[in-house]
């Protein structure tokens, strides 16, 4: 029987039964009851197909109150889960489902198409979300599927575990396994600390604005879950839509990524204001750096409560700072927390001073494996055997213990044997009112081996030219060094840009570097 401060929906299920634990932003929700009750459902069809403590199941399913249905009943039953990307084709989706060994295979209506078409030959239950009357053979609807189970918990509850699959840019997905936990059940003394750094109470309305199979977005959501609180869903980030449902379910917490604050900000100014957002408590963001004219705009609109934190679904180290810190200290991501101390080291795995980039590496993570690939997990530890690891991230330290990012190793540009990162022309580039989003990397150079180059998405009614790109240029040269500018632009709409805002850098970069002698015009390629 779960306790009265059990870190567990079941524990609210009992106490107030009634209250929402997931709102859709269209107004459809489902209490604590309601979500304890099929969980617990599911949970004993798993048991019933077979599936034991370290076994793995799969889902892909747009944000809707049922996503959590099955995570709940997976994190529950001892069951690593892996939510898979909407966006995936049925390759793609076939390859992440038979990577993972999964068994069970659950889909929405709206992700079907992609999902009935794999061949997966280790699932054995199909279950189907929705209400289309045409189900697909071999599929199971998950109400019919549930009907008449047991509405208690089963008899053997044990701590599931995501695994998540990395978002592809640097490389194929990988599947980011994390070890069960062995504690008594329910236990997650991590979520408990993520709960009282952000402020996460029962009292929490946290709206929820990315999709919930990216980790971040899950992770935060299962917080307020055990925590008692509420999670409002949109299906999809829209700016005004966002500030729209802040006032109309006063929403006291949210976490968004970067990309969202600036499209919030190039609402018009009477748009932003018309929305009351007094409601809010804190506004957490990660996922990627945050351009500082842009995160001091918030702060001036929104007040101090802008937290902001660095980690990756690896659970690889925890940095973190609030609004008075971050302003002390501009562009930081914030000081290690949880035990887990920074160190950037050089090439040659020696620790570096104070403002030198290096790449950063966290002491005391938790551990984790790249599922079926013990070279890239072997990639991600320190050479020198001191039992760190690292999310390929290259920054450097303050005097004071504050970290600050400069981009991923895999996109340092090395142009004449000097070192350029390209998020710094990214921000520049970002704050632009002709640019929507850009991306800088290196392409190839005879002489310099490397030169820096920039794809840019045109803002709305702007179209890319020649005199564009010129005018970028030299916005950027007015701002940093003129090495670090791109040395040319073309435009593409859209970027190749996640939901939750990383960017496929990747996608672009590969088209460059599979024609050495690309030259990298500046004429429009939408």
């Amino acid at each position: 029987m779960l306790g009265e401060t059990a870190m567990h929906p079941g524990a609210y299920a009992l106490s107030t039964p009634d209250k929402p634990a997931v709102v859709m932003a269209d107004g459809r929700s489902i209490s604590y009851a309601e979500l304890e009750k099929a969980a617990n459902q599911l949970a004993h069809l798993f048991r019933s197909a077979g599936l034991r403590r370290g076994d793995h199941i799969a889902l892909v399913a747009e944000n809707r109150p049922e996503f959590f249905v099955v995570v709940w009943a997976a994190q529950r039953s001892g069951l690593h889960y892996t939510a898979c990307s909407t966006l995936l084709n049925a390759e793609e989706l076939g390859r992440i489902v038979n990577d993972c060994t999964a068994r069970v295979l659950v889909a929405t209506d709206a992700t079907i198409a992609a999902a009935q078409a794999i061949d997966a030959p280790a699932v054995e239950r199909r279950l189907l979300i929705g209400g289309r009357q045409d189900v697909p053979v071999g599929w199971e609807p998950l109400e019919t599927a549930l009907a008449g189970r047991p509405a208690t918990p089963i008899a053997d509850q044990a701590e599931g575990a995501r695994m998540l699959y990395s978002s592809g840019t640097t490389g194929r997905p990988k599947g980011v396994k994390l070890p069960l936990p062995t504690e008594e059940y329910p236990h997650d003394p991590a979520g408990e600390a993520i709960a009282g750094l952000f402020g996460i109470t029962d009292t929490t309305i946290h709206l929820s604005p990315a999709p919930l199979y990216h980790a971040a977005p899950l992770f935060v959501a299962l917080i307020v879950h055990r925590m008692g609180g509420t999670v409002v869903l949109q299906e999809r980030f829209e700016a005004e839509e966002f500030l729209r449902a802040i006032e109309r379910f006063r929403v006291t917490f949210t976490q968004v990524v970067p990309t969202m604050f600036i499209r919030l900000l190039r609402l018009p100014e009477k748009l932003r204001h018309r929305y009351d957002c007094s409601s809010l408590r804190g506004v957490v963001h990660t996922a990627a750096p945050c351009p500082v004219e842009v995160k001091e705009r918030m702060i001036e609109w929104w007040g101090p409560v802008i937290h902001e934190y660095y980690t990756g679904t690896e659970g690889c180290g925890f940095v973190y700072c609030d609004c008075q810190e971050w302003l002390a200290h501009k562009g930081t991501v914030g000081r290690a927390m949880f035990d887990m101390p920074v160190h950037v080291l050089g090439e040659d795995g020696t620790e570096l001073p104070v403002g030198q980039p290096g790449t950063i590496y966290f002491e005391g993570s938790s551990p984790f494996e790249y599922h079926g690939d013990p070279e890239q997990t072997r990639g991600t530890r320190d050479p020198r055997g001191r039992g760190w690891s690292t999310l390929g991230d290259i920054g450097y330290l303050d005097a004071d213990g504050f970290l600050y990012l400069t981009d991923r190793r895999a996109y340092v540009i090395n142009s004449g044997g000097v070192n350029i990162y390209p998020q710094e022309a990214e921000n520049v580039l970002a704050l632009h009112p002709k640019v929507a989003d850009a991306a800088v990397f290196g392409v190839p150079d005879e002489e310099m081996g490397e030169r820096v180059h920039a794809v840019v998405e045109p803002a709305d009614g702007v179209s890319g030219s020649p005199e564009l790109a010129a005018e970028l240029i030299d916005h950027c040269r007015e701002r940093i060094a003129h090495y670090k500018c791109p040395r040319s632009i073309d435009f593409r709409s859209p970027l190749p840009r996640q939901p939750t805002g990383k960017l496929y850098k990747r996608l672009l970069r590969d088209e460059y570097w599979r024609d050495r002698s690309l030259a990298g015009p500046t004429e429009d390629h939408a």
